[in-house]
């Protein structure tokens, strides 16, 4: 099986609505229709009805960026898996580093969302949107030589639940190389998705070789054709880059193995 390759822009808290609908319509008028590459918007949470519209019978896919790890209850300010299905979300993020570092995500919590994504798929969402499980470490962990084991730790989730995959997705993103304009140099991440993709093999077996692994550490256009030239680096997770519609869609043109 021939892996796909995804271009993912992450639009965290930024836009307007009309912001969200324009840059939104460029992507899709811009993007190229591609069997074997899947391109993906993940605007805010109160964004995300305005691009689906803007992007319904295109090849653009939308996204959120968070979901509960519960069903349903009384769990103020959260938003469930069945929700998201409904809307017609195809995937969501969970564990990204700002939600680890900023808001204290623990392990254990990411991985009951992981859980409840596969869960709900498994049982009563067959829409159920699709994990980009992200990881990663900090500056202060990679000088000190624990890269794999940070990563280690933080794929738990993959140990219970073998047979997510290839259904969900891992995001390496180097919490050192995110905003701050510093990449990991295309070697640099390819040693890591290798070693990704080595441990999955571990719990998966043959699967793992089909399991996307994108890079999201500040991919800009300049640099996308280099890091997605590297044999297990399957696209990108876009954080800044993926807010103007020129530099989104040269990253996604530099998609093609």
């Amino acid at each position: 099986m021939i892996r796909p390759t995804v271009v993912a822009g992450n639009w965290k808290m930024h836009g307007s609505r009309d912001s969200a609908r324009t840059l939104a319509r460029a992507i899709v008028q811009g993007v190229e229709d591609d069997a074997s590459r899947e391109v993906l918007l993940c605007p805010p949470f109160v964004h995300l009805f305005d691009v689906l519209e803007e992007t319904v019978q295109s090849p653009v896919q939308v996204g959120a960026q968070n979901v509960g790890d519960q069903p349903e209850g009384a769990y103020t300010g959260e938003v469930s898996v069945a929700m998201l299905a409904e809307l017609g979300c195809s995937h969501v993020i969970i564990g990204h580093s700002e939600r680890r570092h900023v808001y204290g995500e623990p392990d254990e919590l990411i991985g009951r969302k992981f859980a409840l994504l596969h869960q709900s798929a498994q049982q009563d969402l067959p829409n159920a949107p699709r994990a980009i499980l992200c990881v990663g470490e900090t500056l202060e962990e990679r000088e000190a030589g624990r890269t794999l084991d940070v990563i280690h730790r933080q794929l738990q989730p993959v140990r219970s639940f073998p047979d997510a995959f290839p259904r969900a997705l891992i995001a390496y993103e180097p919490v050192w190389a995110i905003g701050t304009g510093v990449a990991a140099t295309p070697d640099m991440a390819q040693e890591v998705h290798a070693a990704i993709r080595a441990h999955l093999e571990q719990e998966l077996g043959a699967a793992a070789q089909d399991t996307v692994v994108l890079y999201g550490g500040s991919v800009k256009a300049g640099n996308a054709s280099e890091l997605f030239a590297m044999p297990d680096i399957d696209g990108g997770l876009i954080g800044g880059a993926s807010l103007k519609a020129d530099e989104f869609l040269a990253i996604c043109q530099a998609m093609r193995k």
